[in-house]
């Protein structure tokens, strides 16, 4: 896990005895059982106290300076605890191994951030009594609400029923899993409008997620000791939707909620496995994706670190080398991009450097992008248009909308006119919305509302409105027979931009193929579609495929550029996963 060793950071907030306590109150005779200790709330009753407890070690976690301690006999009361924490650096004596029965006299403390306490005995006396055997209990079902793993701070449990890998982007980092009792979960405003229907699925969502942890607070670990071999591997990646058996370990509050400290390796693991690219219909296929700051230095291998993206010339080239091996598979006509570096539009910028290596690569060597002169836009990144001149032709100017919130928030969109073969004349628009992030520049309407919809929603929602009203006007000027817009809205798909263009008439292209609960992007355990396509009604009944190619999303970080781990494949191209339409425009 992270943050740095337990004492540092805990003993601020959570080792202050709470008002009323008296930390001289006389330590009660004889051992005190641990069930009391914990009490059947947050914290324990006899917080600041000392007591003299007995116990069994039932795990030691060397990564979080300590052991875990457990009644021998359980009480009868299933709302307190038979567990709790001991601190112990590895070089204090006696040196504690599992199954070591003991008498600690020492304080009770709270140790954590204010409200995620840990509860626990820092000892003053520590004696080995002999040897025990410690079962885990076991767990067939999440618990009745999230408060409710209280019940089980400190305790060792085996959790017998499968749990369903539902975020895996910490894993790198943190050595840490999200997972949920009920196969994958999605983000609230993906399934249902702000409101009291979002609410309860957020309430299930916290209910049945529970987080993996692997028993240390180092960041970047080497090794990721509960997976076979230690590591990820190609062939054995754990995406989002992989399936875990045998889980065991002990019930930790920390860093920000519940997590299980995994005590043994995982039992078995059943990997979701990698898609095949998908297939579509249509005579025509367009492609939208996000490049993840594809930023190239200055072009001729130096200028690294850039501002955004690669901090070198290899990163970068692996970076590359991922997104088209993307390009290849999904093998577009026409792909809208997002977050490509806005350096211009040179022999040395990023966007002509992508388009060249996707001519060196092949199969297809007709690439050429969209020009518009500048920008769109100033902001360090910007949106672009990529196309096949054997199965595209370029009508007219590009034209751009830098008004209102697409000053300064949301990138500029660029609108393009297109004709393939003898089809009518359409526009293709990519965009690039606000993003939730960023929140504490937000102000007035912008301001997180608490509604799931995150901050800069008022920005998104302005953003819709005026790109509607813009595309009303034919900004490009060549009277299409119809529009679609694709790219990364930063808003789920039942998020009031996404319902906003939808009232105005856009069809949700993955709607109308009567996809069943797409998504494009995973963050801290949650699926949704930050990403859409929309077409109105010029186009829509010419839509023969939609597809989303998960081969971003569900990947863990270590598969990225970054790594190396598997550069030469498209996965973890991106942090989001790319879409794909059929369309029939050649007649």
């Amino acid at each position: 896990m992270r943050r740095p060793p337990l004492f540092l950071a805990l003993l601020l907030a959570g080792c202050t005895p709470p008002p009323g306590e008296l930390a001289s109150d006389p330590a009660p005779a004889g051992p005190v059982a641990i069930s009391v200790v914990q009490g059947s709330g947050q914290r324990s009753p006899l917080e600041g106290r000392e007591v003299v407890v007995e116990g069994l070690v039932s795990a030691r976690f060397g990564g979080l300076d300590g052991v875990f301690l457990q009644s021998e006999a359980p009480d009868a009361d299933p709302a307190t605890s038979e567990g709790l924490f001991l601190p112990q650096p590895d070089d204090a004596q006696p040196k504690l191994r599992v199954g070591d029965r003991v008498r600690v006299l020492g304080t009770v403390a709270e140790l954590g951030d204010a409200g995620n306490t840990v509860t626990a005995i820092e000892p003053r006396e520590v004696e080995v009594l002999g040897r025990g055997d410690v079962t885990p209990l076991a767990l067939a079902s999440a618990p009745p609400s999230p408060g409710d793993w209280e019940r089980y701070e400190g305790m060792l449990v085996t959790i017998t029923t499968p749990l369903t890998v539902t975020g895996n982007e910490d894993l790198s980092r943190f050595g840490e899993l999200r997972v949920s009792f009920d196969g994958r979960l999605f983000a609230p405003t993906e399934m249902a409008p702000p409101g009291p229907a979002a609410r309860g699925i957020a309430a299930e969502n916290a209910r049945l997620m529970l987080r993996l942890d692997d028993g240390r607070t180092s960041r970047d670990p080497k090794t990721l000791w509960f997976l076979p071999g230690k590591r990820l591997q190609a062939d054995a990646p754990l995406r989002v939707g992989s399936v875990l058996g045998g889980v065991t370990g002990v019930v930790d509050q920390r860093f920000g909620g519940y997590r299980l400290q995994l005590s043994e390796a995982l039992g078995s693991i059943e990997q979701a496995p990698r898609p095949a690219p998908p297939e579509v219909g249509g005579d025509r296929r367009i492609a939208g994706f996000n490049l993840l700051n594809l930023f190239n230095g200055d072009g001729q291998g130096g200028g690294f670190p850039t501002a955004r993206g690669a901090a070198t010339e290899a990163d970068y080239l692996r970076q590359q080398a991922k997104l088209v091996a993307t390009v290849q598979a999904l093998d577009p006509d026409l792909a809208a991009l997002m977050e490509i570096e806005n350096d211009g539009y040179g022999p040395d910028s990023s966007i002509a450097g992508f388009v060249a290596a996707l001519n060196a690569a092949g199969p297809h060597r007709d690439w050429r992008f969209i020009d518009t002169g500048t920008g769109p836009g100033d902001n360090p990144i910007r949106v672009g248009m990529v196309y096949r001149t054997s199965r595209f032709t370029p009508v007219g100017r590009p034209a751009l909308l830098a008004e209102g919130p697409f000053r300064d928030r949301s990138r500029v969109p660029l609108a393009q006119a297109f004709r393939a073969g003898r089809g009518p004349v359409f526009v293709v628009v990519a965009n690039h919305f606000k993003s939730k992030g960023g929140c504490g520049e937000a102000r007035d309407g912008d301001v997180d509302q608490g509604d799931g919809q995150a901050c800069f929603n008022a920005t998104r929602v302005e953003s819709a409105r005026l790109l509607n009203a813009w595309l009303a006007k034919d900004p490009t000027g060549t009277r299409p027979a119809g529009h679609v817009l694709i790219g990364d809205f930063n808003a789920y798909a039942q998020e009031d931009p996404m319902r906003l263009l939808r009232d105005e008439g856009w069809q949700d292209a993955f709607a109308r193929m009567k996809l069943e609960r797409p998504y494009s992007y995973v963050f801290q355990g949650l699926s949704g579609r930050l990403d859409h396509a929309l077409l109105d009604a010029g186009l829509a009944d010419r839509l023969r495929g939609a597809a989303e190619w998960h081969s971003n999303a569900d990947e863990a970080d270590a598969f990225g550029y970054v790594s190396g781990l598997d550069p030469d494949g498209p996965w973890r191209a991106s942090d989001h996963d790319p879409l794909l339409l059929g369309l029939d425009l050649a007649r």
